[in-house]
């Protein structure tokens, strides 16, 4: 049963990239692509597996050059040979007709192509580059992602509608032509991969912009004249707190109206950052919409006067921080868990009624008191904990309570009573 009945998932042709569904009635793929030199096989390789051990369910990496391509399968072996599995879409510009023709081992290895309409070829070139990849990929049977883009739109398509534009007696602003013209290149460049043979199932389309506005309006368009299976993603989020909010708030909305098979936060890392963060956010945005679960969040309180102690800001960070370090040893031995809610309170005000409303939650006693903390598991007080010590003996009681209520044959009454309590 629909938890949420005001979501209804546009209708899209699922795809079979790898072992992954994306569209159709699969749930909403989180993707993301390294910031390495592909041509450094274990470099690229290293940070493949961090991207997916962090939940990358696709990952994408540059095939620019004739060194990178020769590294793709090596890469894949590299992947497989620590069961690493992950798909890898291989992203193509200028050259990729060259480099899938002349290193099949590459073509083969990838388990997708990203091809930029604006960037396969340029005049008469163009059609026939690109029909030389589309080719590749029937040949060995891989999906292509047609992905238009703002910044890089083909210049004679948008001087053409540019034009025709100006002659309307109903002309149109420079934006909204820029925006149809995105959406004719991924239409056009689609039908056009259908003619030479690949099938509606293989295709991904994306249109993407940097703009909040413009991401809507052209996906809005975009969803209401096929049902080819959508990536979604702001070409250039930005860095920290605007490159999170610019994409939670673009494809959030997006997301809300049914739009969107795949998602991608592109955020700029700080200077030596961890580059999973976008994996994180991309999850947190789904979750917190309640569209899929990935791993338990922990619901805290912002702070206030009540609250000069960090006590609780430290605990709700180390709590956070350990279920998701546990989350790969524990979605295998644990199915379900990663729907398990908790909460980390700050004071008694909405501390006590926060914690109930969680699977276990802890309430501590705000400003100015030793740490006194009650625990409340599956809505009934269990315990108090006090004295320095109280995020360890907590992480005891969530790995006590995963094991009881997750674990294979855990009981019914267990069982039961998490369900009754998860919303």
């Amino acid at each position: 049963m629909n938890p949420y009945p005001q979501y209804v998932r546009r209708h899209s042709v699922a795809v079979r990239v790898g072992d992954i569904i994306v569209g159709g009635e699969a749930p909403v793929v989180v993707q993301s692509m390294t910031n390495t030199d592909t041509a450094n096989a274990v470099s690229t390789a290293n940070q493949v597996q961090a991207l997916a051990t962090a939940g990358s369910e696709l990952v994408r990496i540059t095939v620019d050059t004739e060194a990178a391509a020769r590294q793709v399968p090596r890469i894949r072996e590299l992947l497989d040979a620590t069961g690493c599995n992950v798909p890898l879409v291989g992203d193509f510009h200028y050259n990729g007709h060259t480099l899938l023709t002349k290193y099949p081992e590459c073509a083969e290895a990838l388990a997708k192509y990203r091809i930029n309409p604006g960037n396969v070829g340029f005049g008469r070139k163009r059609d026939a580059q690109f029909a030389t990849m589309i080719e590749v990929a029937i040949a060995r049977n891989k999906p292509v992602r047609i992905g238009v883009n703002w910044g890089s739109l083909d210049p004679a398509l948008v001087a053409k509608m540019m034009d025709e534009n100006a002659a309307s007696s109903q002309p149109k602003d420079a934006k909204k032509v820029t925006q149809d013209a995105l959406i004719f290149s991924a239409l056009n460049s689609a039908a056009q991969a259908e003619e030479i043979g690949l099938r509606r199932d293989q295709i991904v389309l994306s249109c993407k912009v940097s703009d909040v506005q413009d991401l809507i309006a052209v996906y809005a368009q975009l969803a209401s004249q096929c049902d080819y299976a959508l990536h979604l993603g702001l070409t250039e989020a930005g860095m920290g707190s605007k490159g999170i909010v610019a994409s939670s708030t673009a494809m959030g909305i997006l997301l809300q109206q049914g739009i969107g098979d795949t998602i991608r936060v592109s955020l700029t890392p700080e200077p030596g950052g961890d580059r999973t963060q976008e994996v994180i956010v991309g999850q947190e945005m789904l979750q917190t919409m309640g569209l899929r679960s990935f791993t338990p969040l922990v619901t805290a309180c912002p702070g206030c006067g009540r609250t000069t102690s960090t006590v609780f800001q430290s605990l709700a960070g180390d709590i956070q921080a350990y279920v998701r370090t546990q989350m790969p040893t524990w979605k295998d031995s644990f199915p379900g868990v990663e729907d398990m809610s908790l909460a980390v309170m700050g004071c008694i005000v909405n501390g006590p009624g926060e914690s109930k409303h969680a699977n276990i939650g802890i309430s501590l006693p705000g400003t100015g008191e030793n740490p006194a903390a009650p625990v409340f598991i599956d809505g009934e007080k269990r315990m108090t904990l006090r004295g320095d010590n109280i995020a360890n003996e907590f992480k005891e009681i969530l790995d006590d309570y995963v094991r009881s209520h997750y674990a294979p044959g855990a009981s019914p009454e267990a069982q039961a009573v998490t369900e009754s309590s998860d919303r």
